[in-house]
C-alpha cells in the first residue's frame, strides 16, 4: 500500500461484514463471510474490511482468523479502541487497523472519533499496533481540529466520514449535501498537507460516490453495506465492478 501522495488508480476496500449480518440473522454457517471476501478479491477489490464488534453482532472472532489467515489481499480491521481488540489485533496482525468510535446501541457507527479529546489515552493505545508494524487508521468527521489530533498521536491514515454527505443527498437535502461535500473536499486536501494518507467511507453508493473519487487526496474508499444490498439483485462481482467502473471514471 502506497504512503500518503497522490496516485493514479483509487483503491476500493470492501467491508463484508454485513454479508455476517445476514448469516447471523438465522444463524448456521451461510452467508460465508469468507467466501464474499474471497468473492470481492477476484472482482478487483483492493483490500476487505470487517469490523469486529464488542457484541459481535456480524463478523466474529472466527470469521478475523480466516480472514487474516486465507486473504491475498490487506485486511483492514475494524475495531473500538479497547484492550481486548487491541489484543486481537496483535494476534492475528493485519495489514491495517481502523480505530473506530463504538456504541453497543447503535445500528451502525454514527460518527467519527473524538480524537481530541482523547490524545494522551490514544497515542498510547496505538504504539504497539504500529511497533508490530500494523498502519493505524483513525475514523474521524472532516474536521481540522480532529485531523490534527489524530496526526500527533501517530496515525498514519484519517478514513473521513463521509456520512452525512451521503445522508443528505438521500434525503434531498441538496444545500446540505453540497456543504457537506465541499467540507469533506477542503478537509481531504488539509489531511493531505500533514503527510496523512487519506481514505473515506460510510454510505457510499453509486450515487454518491463520484464526487468523492474525484478527489485526487483520496487513495481508497471502503464500502460495504450498499455493494451487499446490491448483491441480492445483482451479484456480488457484478455490483462491485459497477463500483470500480464508477470510481474509475470519477478518476479519469
Amino acid at each position: 500500500m502506497s504512503d500518503a501522495g497522490f496516485v493514479g488508480r483509487l483503491r476500493l476496500g470492501v467491508n463484508i461484514d454485513h454479508v455476517a449480518t445476514v448469516r447471523n440473522a438465522r444463524g448456521g454457517a451461510v452467508p460465508d463471510p469468507l467466501r464474499a471476501a474471497r468473492l470481492a478479491e477476484a472482482a478487483g477489490a483492493d483490500g476487505i474490511t470487517a469490523h469486529l464488534r464488542e457484541d459481535r453482532r456480524h463478523v466474529t472472532d472466527t470469521d478475523i482468523e480466516g480472514l487474516a489467515r486465507d486473504l491475498t489481499v490487506p485486511l483492514n480491521f475494524e475495531m473500538a479502541a479497547t484492550e481486548e481488540m487491541q489484543a486481537i489485533a496483535l494476534r492475528h496482525r493485519p495489514h491495517a487497523v481502523c480505530i473506530v468510535p463504538e456504541k453497543r446501541e447503535e445500528r451502525t457507527t454514527e460518527g467519527g472519533l473524538e480524537v481530541a479529546q482523547d490524545e494522551n489515552r490514544l497515542a498510547h493505545f496505538i504504539a504497539p499496533l504500529r511497533d508490530a508494524g500494523i498502519r493505524v487508521s483513525i475514523f474521524i468527521a472532516a474536521d481540522a481540529r480532529q485531523i490534527e489530533a489524530a496526526h500527533r498521536i501517530g496515525a498514519a491514515v484519517v478514513e473521513l466520514h463521509t456520512g452525512a454527505y451521503c445522508d443528505a443527498h438521500a434525503e434531498g437535502r441538496f444545500d446540505d449535501r453540497d456543504a457537506e461535500l465541499e467540507r469533506l473536499r477542503k478537509m481531504s486536501a488539509f489531511a493531505h498537507s500533514l503527510g496523512l494518507e487519506v481514505h473515506a467511507g460510510h454510505g457510499l453508493t453509486y450515487d454518491t460516490v463520484q464526487p468523492i473519487a474525484a478527489f485526487p487526496e483520496v487513495v481508497e474508499l471502503n464500502i460495504g453495506h450498499f455493494l451487499v444490498g446490491e448483491a441480492i439483485f445483482v451479484g456480488l462481482e457484478a455490483s462491485i465492478h459497477e463500483m470500480r467502473r464508477l470510481m474509475d471514471a470519477a478518476r479519469d
